[in-house]
């Protein structure tokens, strides 16, 4: 299972949330029939929009996380709830490219230059969005920038998806620092040496390291304490009711179209799972409004 756990420094300047994401990502894989590059760009995706909904104040909250980039990827959506279960999908997940120059799944190259987008609905008239330019495609960097530059949060994220020669993800996850108002300025040399001498999330996973004793690293000389720790997982909140709803919405226009004899069927983007509809239930469904 999936887990976030979560520290607060003992002065309440500086928190760290990380997660061990790897049974998210593997599930993730499973629907989407991944390609390696493409289980890590989904995965750091993934795992990036599991730490950021979990800062979320409601549980009737959401936050969808999306990277409109130029590169073969495609656009990448991933939505997570307050308490970091998470669903995503990307436009061409079989996309593959070699390694990069620095022998690494090109995750940046898939991504490619363009928007990224945080949509938060809490529960209000309009959600709120935030927009950054993706600054490497590498997702985490790219998420640091977001919160500095949207939210005036100084952040660190750090991702990783380790993936084996089979296509299959062997561990997943990451952190997420954020430094608080009032925080003292000391930690911040601390926190860069012990971050530059960690080494890669997924490697620390890997080798059977806890979220408790990443955090440990994370935060050595500094006096912490831990906060909690939840199970998280790949969940799709998909329903038949929720597509003949959306179809029962449709245009006049669009109606006409479905008035062709063909079989009407609605798939999840997210989960994969089909939903056949005829069309006397969505007039049904239309006249009820």
């Amino acid at each position: 299972m999936s887990y976030i756990c979560r520290a607060i420094t003992s002065d309440g300047g500086a928190r760290i949330i990380f997660t061990d994401s790897t049974d998210v990502v593997r599930a993730a894989t499973e629907i989407h029939n991944t390609s390696k590059t493409m289980t890590a760009v989904l995965g750091r995706a993934l795992t990036a929009a599991s730490l950021m909904g979990s800062l979320l104040k409601d549980k009737d909250n959401s936050l969808t996380l999306q990277f409109k980039g130029d590169g073969p990827a495609g656009t990448i959506v991933c939505v997570s709830d307050y308490s970091g279960n998470v669903r995503g999908y990307a436009d061409n997940p079989d996309v593959e490219l070699p390694p990069n120059s620095q022998g690494k799944l090109d995750v940046g190259g898939a991504v490619g230059q363009g928007s990224m987008y945080v949509i938060k609905d809490m529960g209000m008239t309009d959600p709120y969005v935030g927009v950054s330019q993706i600054v490497t495609g590498e997702i985490g960097d790219d998420i640091t920038e977001y919160f500095a530059t949207s939210e005036q949060t100084p952040s660190v994220c750090a991702l990783g998806v380790r993936v084996d020669t089979d296509k299959n993800c062997i561990a997943a996850g990451g952190f997420l620092i954020q430094l608080l108002p009032g925080a003292d300025p000391d930690i911040v040399p601390i926190l860069e040496k012990n971050i530059a001498e960690m080494k890669s999330v997924s490697y620390l996973i890997k080798e059977g390291k806890t979220g408790e004793e990443i955090i440990a690293e994370a935060f050595k000389g500094i006096d912490y304490e831990m906060f909690d720790e939840f199970d998280t997982e790949y969940r799709c909140t998909c329903s038949r009711e929720r597509y003949l709803t959306a179809l029962a919405g449709l245009s006049d226009k669009d109606m006409d179209d479905l008035r062709d004899g063909r079989p009407i069927e609605a798939v999840c983007h997210f989960c994969g799972e089909k939903y056949a509809f005829d069309l006397a239930e969505i007039e049904a469904k239309r006249s009820e409004k």
